[in-house]
């Protein structure tokens, strides 16, 4: 048996997972988001612990024999937070998250210190990085940044609570800024930048192999034999390619968790940070991966739900479905920027709006325009990675935007794509980090990372798409005309 460990920002899951691919027991348990200040996005590192140690225990209560007989586990995480500790491996602050944006005055001071960051790191300074999240830390909580022995990533935080070892793998530190991506190791240049040494770095192993094992006490606790391994794991998205089968270059898919990705598999370092185009390890050896990234994907829905007094996100996709197309063509556009925004604009200052409200625009309506305004956003992200050159022509989706067949039928025709919706993709990252963990005990790749059933498949509506396609026109345009209104505003 293999366990997967994936630490979302909104759930920590859990899964265990058998020799024959197939998924035994799984169980969520929430978690809470601090915003203290606007821009700011933080979590307590304890609370992952706490929902580590609650999650696995219902897995052994559930399935006593099966966990029993549990030999690896494999870590999955959300990228880029700041889990600062000190000498004592104690934190010292409350993890500054991906979705923090706090730090865009030291996204431009590094740029400006080394204009060839990019060439090294494979990516733009952004404020959802790691390494300026530091250099933020330096320069307002400086008393922090002095006792600061070392830097972890969410999910290595986790190891380091389950092993005692210092240690990531190859895909999560290429989100940190401090990596030299295209050679897998700590570029020293880069953690000057903050100020930093590779003795303040984790220990850097391949996402497939061994970083240790549990320690005896948390074997214990757990009602675990000693020596069961942990594998390196991965970040979330190169995490949730290993466990839909994308492991090849040409791979990829559509995820529409609280974030939006298009993640395509390439076969060498392929960097495009002109396009907000990120460029970052796969957590396979002698892989790498192009992805893009859009700040709000599912979560919009969440939030247009909350907003309209929905019963559920469900209930109001049933009001969308029940529109007629004209309807449809009719409803407002809309900018999914709650929080800011990557992939292809870069851009911390800009913030989500409905354009062409009227009268007669109903909860039905608003609900629409937020799942074409993420379709849109994914379209965005599409035409970054045609520019870097990739060549795409089918997507698997995964996250819980899979869950509607609207929603895919409607990122078909934006983007043109088949779409193929996988079984058991939900599972997203802890199924890939299970793998993980089969891969670290010895398991080949060709027999772990196979490709789940499709269980469904979507095409582009031809007729519909000129009509969505003048929509999605328009839809860049307001951005356009906002943005310098939006940076005006930001300075006020």
């Amino acid at each position: 048996m293999y366990l997967g460990i994936d630490l979302g920002t909104s759930e920590l899951k859990v899964v265990l997972l058998n020799t024959n691919g197939r998924i035994v027991a799984s169980h969520g348990v929430p978690l809470d988001l601090s915003r203290p200040h606007p821009h700011w996005s933080e979590q307590n590192p304890d609370d992952w612990w706490s929902a580590t140690c609650e999650a696995v225990r219902a897995i052994a209560d559930k399935e006593a024999r099966a966990f029993s007989q549990l030999r690896a586990i494999g870590l999955s995480g959300q990228m880029h937070g700041a889990v600062l500790l000190d000498e004592q491996g104690g934190v010292l602050r409350p993890a500054i998250l991906w979705n923090d944006t706090r730090s865009s005055a030291e996204c431009t001071q590094m740029m400006e210190r080394l204009p060839s960051l990019t060439a090294v790191a494979g990516n733009l300074a952004m404020p959802g990085f790691t390494a300026p999240k530091v250099l933020w830390v330096r320069t307002h909580e400086p008393l922090i940044y002095e006792r600061i022995a070392k830097v972890l990533l969410p999910k290595d935080y986790l190891r380091f609570r389950m092993t005692g070892e210092y240690v990531s793998d190859m895909s999560d530190a290429a989100g940190t800024l401090w990596l030299d991506v295209g050679r897998r190791d700590w570029s020293d240049e880069l953690l000057q930048l903050t100020g930093l040494t590779r003795s303040q770095m984790p220990r850097l192993v391949e996402g497939s192999a061994s970083s240790g094992v549990l320690s005896p006490e948390v074997a214990q606790g757990w009602r675990l034999g000693k020596d069961v391994v942990v594998a390196g794991g991965a970040g979330d998205n190169a995490a949730s390619a290993v466990g839909i089968g994308a492991v090849r270059a040409g791979d990829g898919f559509v995820s529409l968790g609280t974030s939006g990705v298009m993640f395509v598999v390439t076969d060498r370092f392929r960097p495009n940070p002109d396009s907000a185009v990120h460029a970052f390890c796969h957590a396979l050896p002698q892989r790498w991966h192009q992805m893009t990234v859009m700040l709000s994907a599912a979560s919009c829905l969440r939030w247009v739900t909350h907003l309209v007094g929905a019963r559920d996100e469900a209930s109001l996709l049933g009001t969308v479905g029940a529109m007629s197309q004209s309807q449809q063509l009719r409803a407002p556009l809309f900018l999914p920027y709650l929080g800011g925004e990557r992939t292809p604009h870069n851009d911390v200052f800009v913030r989500g709006v409905f354009y062409g409200l009227e009268h007669e625009t109903d909860s039905a309506a608003l609900g629409y325009s937020v799942l074409e305004g993420v379709a849109f956003g994914m379209a965005d992200g599409l035409a970054a990675l045609k520019a870097a050159g990739t060549q795409v022509e089918s997507l698997g989706l995964v996250g819980g935007g899979a869950r509607s067949s609207f929603w895919a039928q409607l990122h078909a025709t934006v983007l043109g794509l088949k779409i193929r919706v996988l079984a058991g993709s939900e599972a997203g990252g802890a199924l890939g980090a299970a793998r993980l963990g089969w891969l670290a005990d010895g398991g080949a790749e060709a027999e772990v990372c196979t490709p789940p059933i499709t269980t469904s498949r979507f095409y582009p509506d031809e007729q519909l798409r000129p009509a969505l396609m003048e929509r999605y026109e328009r839809f860049r345009e307001i951005y356009l005309a906002l943005r310098p209104v939006f940076r005006s505003g930001s300075q006020s």
